[in-house]
């Protein structure tokens, strides 16, 4: 109806039948609608209108449509209010817009062109492009420009290309407060905080003035190093100064604080926010739920909905953590929900996480149904791998192997991730074959380099079957030196298989990295007594006494009705715990009597055989 009516040059019966299909039907219009509409809008020069329809197009992701794009552009124009960032918002460029911005800059030596080339190529991840513009400016003579050095610095820092951001630095004569900024961001987003905090302080030997958009990036570059001292001398100056107006840098302190181990200092910042944002709430969400807090993870995060705050995207991901740590499949569900309501569930991210959740709390089917709702080019390899590592740690090897042949099939990039889902899933289902040739493919086809998770698999899976020399060998050839995931399944493989010698080798390594764990202790000492070396036992028994260490107990969790149940080794706490171990006697009992009657009922039919009788009389 849209587009006859297009067609026929009825506009404004076109915006009616819009109006009513978003007011009164409450219709959804697709990409292939909204061209139409902001053509009528254009035909009739209604630039507010149309604007409004940008807008809400916008909000639904429909701008990212190409078809979309090219009418944004064509209405722009036709109003006469066309600028470059409606372009440069466009997915994909054709070759008409890239001649025409070209031009432009060429014949008019435009300062605003240049900068809109260079921040185009940031937004194609171009670096050659960015080169390319960077010599034009030298042959043009614009390399002393303020302006356009700023926008070249800023396209080298945010493409990755620290080596060409120096230089250009040193050579500048003029840097303001901007150009540092960009390099003390530019070095703590590409992992090199002492560099950043190292520009920090040549500002200040310059006497250069810090503002918030300095600090923020400083207190980032604090979080990597994990200094508290530091983070708390940049959390004294920052007040002082009067940097924490904007609630940004509170949320960057509470990061930081978090990432130091200082749950008490960030939960001070975020009490004391009376602004706080959603991003506020996510950064103290995740810092709980990062140091196993998950209670007080997913009080806050009642606490948030019953303030009317609307939970994003990255909230939900860093709350679901907590909801699996605790065992709470119910909350996943409620989370489930509520990203269906609010469409949040349309991120790939967010259906991952989903998926991961549902799958660790045992609901493979949910997990599954997830993934096969989800659109086939919708998928990224995320949500693949998500599928891969769940089925891996329910012991589903031919789900995995299965799912592995269909990315093969699209010709996904597999990446280390998938394949250590792969080497997982062999490890859980003792397939050492596929296991050797799940290795040699990473290596030789797809040319991903193992990482210590890798080998620890291949160590663990060759270690349980047995292969115990075969596993040696595979640490002795690591690229790199082994860590505890690697020498752990090494030393357990050890004990399975009452190899002695080896199991101290590989204790004396663990030892050395993890003198604290008291696990290591233990399992060596096993070992001992297995083999009868009490002597040894007992040195084991006696360091562990010395160094005042224990075996962290197990722990398990069960939620009834909504409420979760916490339960360790051994454990007398709960209230029901008389009534808890009244039932696990009877249960014991019953087993004991029915395997009593099994051995009776084999050793009467193993009877009536001998005797050539027919035990069914």
């Amino acid at each position: 109806m849209l587009r006859n009516l297009v067609t026929s040059g009825e506009y404004k019966r076109t915006l009616l039948v819009y109006k009513d299909m978003v007011v009164k039907k409450s219709i959804c219009p697709d990409e292939k609608s909204y061209p139409l509409v902001i053509r009528a809008c254009s035909c009739l020069s209604e630039a507010d209108y149309g604007k409004m329809v940008h807008g809400q197009l916008a909000k639904l992701g429909f701008d990212s449509f190409e078809v979309v794009g090219d009418a944004l552009v064509e209405f722009y124009w036709g109003v006469g209010e066309f600028e470059h960032k409606v372009v440069d918002e466009k997915p994909v460029k054709d070759l008409g817009y890239w001649k025409g911005l070209i031009v432009e800059a060429s014949q008019s030596g435009n300062v605003a062109s240049i900068i809109n080339l260079l921040r185009t190529s940031v937004d194609l991840g171009s670096l050659g492009i960015g080169k390319a513009v960077h010599c034009w400016v030298l042959v043009s003579g614009l390399s002393n420009d303020l302006s356009v050095n700023t926008a070249l610095l800023s396209m080298y820092s945010k493409l990755g290309s620290l080596t060409n951001a120096r230089l250009l630095f040193e050579t500048m004569l003029e840097k303001d407060l901007v150009v540092w900024n960009i390099m003390v961001s530019a070095y703590s987003q590409n992992g090199k905080p002492k560099e950043s905090l190292e520009n920090l302080r040549c500002m200040a030997n310059f006497g250069i003035k810090t503002d918030m958009f300095t600090a923020i990036p400083t207190i980032s570059s604090i979080r990597q190093l994990k200094s508290i001292e530091w983070g708390k001398q940049m959390h004294a100056y920052v007040t002082r100064n009067g940097l924490d107006y904007q609630v940004s840098v509170h949320n960057s302190l509470i990061d930081m604080y978090c990432e130091c181990d200082c749950l008490i200092y960030a939960r001070k910042i975020f009490d004391n926010l009376t602004n706080k944002t959603v991003v506020s709430w996510s950064s103290m969400i995740k810092g709980y739920v990062n140091h196993d807090q998950n209670f007080d993870a997913l009080s806050l995060f009642s606490r948030l909905k019953t303030d009317g705050i609307k939970a994003d995207f990255i909230t939900v991901i860093n709350i679901l953590p907590a909801c699996v740590n605790i065992g709470a499949l119910e909350q996943v569900k409620c989370l489930h929900g509520y990203s269906l309501k609010f469409g949040l569930n349309l991120l790939s991210s967010v259906n991952s996480a989903l998926l991961i959740s549902y799958a660790k709390c045992g609901c493979i089917v949910f997990a599954r149904k997830l993934f096969d709702e989800e659109k086939i080019d919708g998928k990224d390899v995320i949500t693949w791998n998500s599928m891969i590592s769940a089925f891996a740690k329910h012991g589903n090897w031919s789900e995995c192997f299965e799912l592995y042949n269909q990315m093969k099939l699209l010709n996904l990039k597999l990446d280390q991730v998938t394949f250590l889902g792969l080497l997982t899933a062999c490890v859980n289902s003792g397939l050492v074959k596929e296991g050797r040739a799940v290795f040699k493919e990473m290596r030789e086809i797809y040319g991903c380099q193992p990482s210590q998770e890798h080998y620890a698999c291949m160590v663990d899976l060759l270690g349980r079957a047995g292969h115990i020399n075969e596993a040696r060998e595979v640490v002795k050839e690591m690229p790199f030196k082994p860590d505890t995931r690697v020498w752990g399944p090494l030393l357990s493989a050890c004990k399975l298989h009452s190899q002695t010698k080896f199991a101290e080798s590989a204790a004396e390594k663990l030892l050395t990295m993890e003198p604290e764990n008291a696990g290591n202790y233990v399992l060596l000492s096993n070992i001992y007594a297995a083999a009868g070396k009490w002597d040894k036992f007992a040195k084991m028994r006696r360091l562990l006494k010395e160094k005042g260490l224990k075996k962290t107990p197990g722990c398990s969790w069960l939620q009834v009705n909504g409420h979760v149940h916490e339960f360790r080794v051994a454990d007398k706490s709960h209230p029901k715990a008389n009534d808890i171990y009244a039932l696990l006697g009877i249960l014991e009992f019953s087993i004991k009597e029915a395997k009593e009657q099994t051995v009776r009922e084999s050793i009467l039919s193993a009877y009536f055989v001998h005797q050539g009788i027919d035990n069914r009389k």
